[in-house]
C-alpha cells in the first residue's frame, strides 16, 4: 500500500502479489493466500490494472486473469509494461487487444513512459469526492516485533481480513502493510511490518531494506504495538525494539501473543508474574501499557483499541505549570538534587511543559551537569506517580539558568 498523485488528485496504490488460478501440491505454499490477499485488495479498489509482460506476448495466465476481471464490478485497465520502444511499444500493445479488456496502453516501469496517458484514462474513474469526506485517521498504529511473533495474524484479526500473509516461515512480511480500520466510529491505520532480526543475522540486500522499513513505520506512528512471544519471552531484539521506539518518541503498548498456549491452571498466577516479569527486562519501556492476548483465538484482541486511545491520550497530555512545579517541588523535598565532588550543590528553579508528543518537560537549573541519570530517573518516576503518563515516553530535559554576557547583550547558558 502506497500513496501516489497526479497532478492535484491524491491516491492509495496497492501493489498485489502475482496471482495464478491452478496450484498443484508441488508449488509455492504461499500461493493460495497471495490470491486471497489480491482479492482482498480488489474488493476495496476503485479500479484495477492488469500489468502483462509486452516482451512476452500474452499467455495463458494473462488470458485466465482477463475472463477473472472482466466478472467484476471495478473498471479494468490493461498496462503493457517493457514497452521502452515508442514505435515497437504500439507493435507489441497491440498483441494484447485479444483478451477483451479494452485498449492495451504501452507503458515502462523502469522509464515512466506511457504512465501519464494510462493515469489520464484512470483518474475519472476514481470517486475523489467520496475519499475526500472519508473520516480522518484517529490514530497511527505500527505493529513491531521478531519474525514470526504474530504480527501478520494480529493485523487479520483487527481487519477482519486476510490482508497478510500468515505463515510459519520467518520473515514471510516482506514489506510494511497498511490496513484501514474503524471501529467506535473512529478510523485507525494499522502497519504490519517485517519482523526485525538482530544486525548480524540481516544479511540479504532486501532483508535491510525490510528492516529500514520497519524502522521508519516505528517513527511515522503515534502509537506502536510491540508484540512479545508468550512461550519465548522476552529476547535481546525485543530490548533493541524498546530502545528504538523510545527513541522515536511513539506511546507504546507492549502486547502479549499466543496467550492462549499458555496452561490454562496457571495463567492467573503468570499473569502476575508477567507483568513483572516485563517491567524488569524491557526497562527501556518500562511505562508502557501491557495487553495479554490470542491473535489466534481473539482472546482480548478488541481490548487493543482501548489501550491505544488510553496511551494516545497520555501521548498528547499537557498538564499546566502550577501543578508540574508542585509534583517537582515534593520531589525535591523528599530527594535533595546531588552535589559535585567539588561540593558544588544541584539547585532546581522551575519547570514547564515544552512539547507533547511524547510530553517534554524541560527543568530549569543552575548547572545540568550536576544531575547524574539516577536524579534524573527519580524525578521521571515521581512526575509519572503523581501525573500518570501510562503509556508514553516522558522526556525531561534540563537547561542550564541563562545569563547575558556583559558588554554583548548575548544570552549564554551559564
Amino acid at each position: 500500500y502506497r500513496p501516489g498523485f497526479w497532478n492535484d488528485k491524491e491516491f492509495r496504490v496497492v501493489d498485489t502479489g502475482g496471482i495464478v488460478f491452478q496450484v498443484d501440491a508441488d508449488d509455492d505454499v504461499f500461493l493460495p493466500q497471495i490470491r486471497e490477499q489480491a482479492l482482498v485488495a480488489l474488493a476495496e479498489s476503485r479500479a484495477a490494472i492488469l500489468v502483462v509482460d509486452g516482451q512476452a506476448g500474452p499467455t495463458s495466465l494473462d488470458e485466465e486473469l482477463a475472463v477473472f476481471l472482466r466478472k467484476q464490478k471495478v473498471p479494468v485497465f490493461l498496462a503493457v509494461n517493457k514497452c521502452e520502444s515508442f514505435r515497437q511499444g504500439e507493435l507489441l500493445a497491440s498483441a494484447f487487444w485479444a483478451l477483451g479488456l479494452g485498449t492495451p496502453w504501452p507503458v515502462s516501469g523502469i522509464h515512466g513512459s506511457g504512465l501519464a496517458e494510462l493515469l489520464e484514462e484512470i483518474i475519472p474513474h476514481l470517486n475523489f469526492d467520496e475519499a475526500e469526506r472519508a473520516v480522518r485517521v484517529h490514530c497511527r498504529v505500527a505493529i513491531v516485533g521478531r519474525p514470526n511473533v504474530g504480527k501478520s495474524s494480529l493485523l487479520n484479526r483487527l481487519t477482519g481480513q486476510n490482508r497478510a500473509i500468515v505463515s510459519e516461515v520467518a520473515g514471510t512480511t516482506r514489506d510494511s502493510i497498511d490496513s484501514s480500520v474503524t471501529f467506535d466510529e473512529k478510523r485507525y491505520a494499522f502497519v504490519d511490518t517485517a519482523g526485525i532480526r538482530r544486525k548480524a543475522r540481516v544479511k540479504m540486500m532486501e532483508e535491510k531494506l525490510m528492516v529500514n522499513r520497519a524502522i521508519k513505520a516505528i517513527r511515522r506512528a503515534q502509537v506502536v504495538l510491540l508484540l512479545i512471544d508468550a512461550l519465548e519471552g522476552v529476547t535481546d531484539q525485543d530490548m533493541q525494539l524498546g530502545e528504538l521506539i523510545r527513541d522515536a518518541g511513539a506511546a507504546c503498548v507492549v502486547v502479549v501473543n499466543k496467550w492462549d498456549l499458555v496452561d490454562e491452571e496457571r495463567s492467573d498466577k503468570l499473569y502476575r508474574q508477567s507483568r513483572d516479569y516485563l517491567a524488569q527486562n524491557l526497562p527501556t519501556v518500562a511505562w508502557a501499557e501491557t495487553l495479554f492476548i490470542s491473535a489466534k483465538t481473539g482472546f482480548n484482541a478488541n481490548r487493543i483499541y482501548k489501550s491505544v486511545d488510553d496511551v494516545l491520550l497520555q501521548h498528547e497530555r499537557r498538564i499546566s505549570t502550577a501543578l508540574l512545579n508542585q509534583v517537582l517541588q515534593d520531589a525535591v523535598d523528599w530527594q535533595k538534587p546531588p552535589s559535585s565532588n567539588g561540593g558544588k550543590q544541584g539547585k532546581i528553579y522551575y519547570c514547564t511543559q515544552v512539547g507533547r508528543r511524547p510530553p517534554a518537560v524541560a527543568i530549569f537549573v543552575n548547572d545540568p551537569t550536576l544531575f547524574p541519570q539516577s536524579y534524573k530517573r527519580y524525578l521521571e518516576g515521581r512526575f509519572r506517580d503523581a501525573l500518570g503518563f501510562k503509556g508514553t515516553p516522558l522526556r525531561l530535559i534540563f537547561r542550564g539558568k541563562t545569563v547575558v554576557v556583559k558588554g554583548t547583550g548575548v544570552p549564554w547558558a551559564d
